[in-house]
């Protein structure tokens, strides 16, 4: 469905639009396709494209998310059930009032509007109908590859129940709106409203109906996971971990069919995609390691953000000129290997994926549900360069349920939903370093892809069933001793360091990483639990 309107007078559009509080002086387009949405964008100067015709932008100053720029309006209502602390912070309604007169006053007032609507959940069941309003053609474009895509019939009577209001160029002045720079991503949760001004990095938009799933949902008794997901068909995975720790990378398997990479619902009928698309980190991307996702970046539908072209118009996915968060955004259907309804059923295995720059942790290792409680709650990995402002190499950091940016609610909240659900379909549980041993950052280059993907589908395969296992005697989870495909020396990163004293002084300080960063969940939790905790051996 492609239509297009002038937003004024009566028509149908127009008091869509009024509801919004809005009433454009300019044309308005509605749910147009990706084509016309491409060609309007080069046009407009917003985008160019590359040698396959992909479309290309640039993101400016913010080539990442900003997390000390996003806020939830402090109201009562949803928010009542709100964590308020450093990841959600508040504001108050008469700070979202001003800005929301702003945005609207703003986008009232530009040449041109793009309104998109679409779907978050790929289960009819609890599908939330979601709408995009934004100044730019090619945001327009991301928000169509990123959501379920509806069809016509439901286009026609399209009631979103979130809507974000998106106005890129308009920059906040802190002294005088309430904010901590020129950029603001407000959800007003009760109001159905997202605003989003001064930044052009299009996954604000993605995580901004992402957190709001992930407060919705457990009312209902759903899990919200920031995991991505696959299937052999006969069982599915799970994939918990933070950007750049590999869910994107990992769940493109040949072998196993895409169920999404980032974002999904585990039902009492199983696991489903929230999204329409996937949204993959390009630096480093190579045709070897990487096929499918390789493809997508020749695919005309594709959107690329921030990427580097040589002379000739090609990607050069090495080129980090920019930022070393490189992305592309591409429909789901890119994929051939997929789910034909980015559903399936209840996980067999749950693999938490962590970018260790300390280089201790193994490469892979089982862990019991109770160590799975406590590593998912913990949410341990380094924040790789790029994926936010200010992040130039990778900082250890404990991000609860392994999404705690997108987490509105208590963590309790949702590793009780993920405690309970492990029971009841009795999953595997696994931890992956997809980061570094031999000394950790700066010492060595990270683990490669191909010795991870080996060490994963063998657990996933049931190849390692038979392996003989060792504890680790100051985390407590089990190692393999070898795995084929993988050297065995990696396996236990102790080995791979010169100096071992050096090695146990720095897993000493990890542990102790652990265990400082975990007193503030102790409270509430089992015995069970907590006794997984790492040691500090002398």
């Amino acid at each position: 469905m492609e239509t297009s309107s002038k937003g004024t007078g009566p028509s149908k559009f127009a008091t869509s639009l009024a509801s919004h509080g809005l009433d454009p002086k300019g044309a308005v387009h509605w749910n147009l396709g990706w084509e016309e949405l491409h060609n309007i964008a080069v046009d407009r100067g917003e985008a160019t494209k590359t040698s396959h015709g992909v479309l290309l932008a640039t993101t400016g100053e913010r080539t990442g998310r900003s997390p000390n720029d996003r806020f939830i309006v402090k109201e009562s209502g949803l928010a009542d059930d709100v964590w308020w602390g450093e990841v959600n912070k508040s504001t108050s309604p008469e700070v979202f009032d001003n800005l929301l007169s702003k945005v609207q006053n703003h986008l009232d007032n530009r040449d041109v509007l793009f309104v998109k609507d679409a779907h978050c959940g790929a289960d009819p069941k609890y599908s939330m109908p979601v709408r995009l309003i934004t100044e730019k053609a090619w945001h327009a474009s991301f928000f169509h590859n990123m959501f379920v895509r509806s069809d016509a019939s439901e286009l026609v009577d399209h009631k979103p129940e979130y809507t974000i209001l998106h106005a890129p160029e308009l920059l906040a002045k802190p002294n005088e709106d309430g904010t901590n720079s020129g950029v603001f991503v407000i959800l007003a949760l009760d109001r159905g409203l997202v605003i989003i001004g001064g930044t052009h990095y299009a996954g604000e938009i993605k995580k901004a109906i992402f957190t709001i799933m992930n407060h919705i949902l457990p009312a209902k008794g759903l899990l919200p996971m920031h995991c991505s997901a696959n299937t052999d068909y006969k069982n599915s995975a799970l994939f918990f971990g933070l950007s750049g720790t590999g869910k994107t990378t990992l769940s493109a398997d040949p072998g196993r069919a895409l169920i999404g990479d980032d974002e999904h619902g585990w039902s009492d009928d199983g696991v489903f995609n929230f999204e329409g698309g996937c949204y993959a980190k390009l630096i480093g991307l190579s045709k070897e390691d990487e096929p499918a996702i390789f493809a997508t970046t020749r695919m005309p539908g594709s959107v690329l953000e921030n990427v580097i072209l040589d002379a000739n118009g090609v990607p050069d996915f090495e080129d980090g000129t920019l930022t070393q968060n490189t992305r592309g955004s591409y429909p789901i259907e890119s994929i051939d290997n997929r789910t034909p309804d980015s559903m399936a059923g209840h996980p067999k295995d749950v693999v938490f994926l962590t970018c260790d720059a300390f280089g201790v942790l193994p490469p892979l290792s089982r862990l019991t549900p109770e160590q799975a409680a406590y590593h998912f709650i913990s949410g341990y990995t380094a924040k790789v360069a790029g994926t936010e402002i200010g992040i130039t190499e990778p900082q250890a950091t404990f991000s609860t349920c392994f999404g705690a940016p997108f987490m509105p609610r208590h963590p309790s909240v949702y590793a009780d939903l993920l405690s309970t659900k492990i029971r009841e379909h009795n999953a595997n549980c696994w931890l992956i370093n997809t980061g570094w041993v031999a000394g950790g950052y700066g010492e060595s280059s990270r683990i490669r892809i191909k010795w991870t993907r080996a060490l994963l589908n063998a657990a996933l395969d049931g190849s390692l069933d038979d392996v003989i296992f060792m504890e680790d005697e100051r985390f407590g989870f089990h190692i393999p001793t070898s795995c084929e495909g993988v050297p065995d020396e990696i396996l236990q990163p102790r080995q791979t360091w010169s100096d071992t004293k050096r090695f146990d002084n720095v897993a000493n300080l990890l542990a102790q990483m652990f265990i400082e960063n975990f007193e503030q969940y102790s409270e509430g939790c089992s015995e069970e639990v907590l006794s997984a905790s790492p040691k500090v051996l002398d």
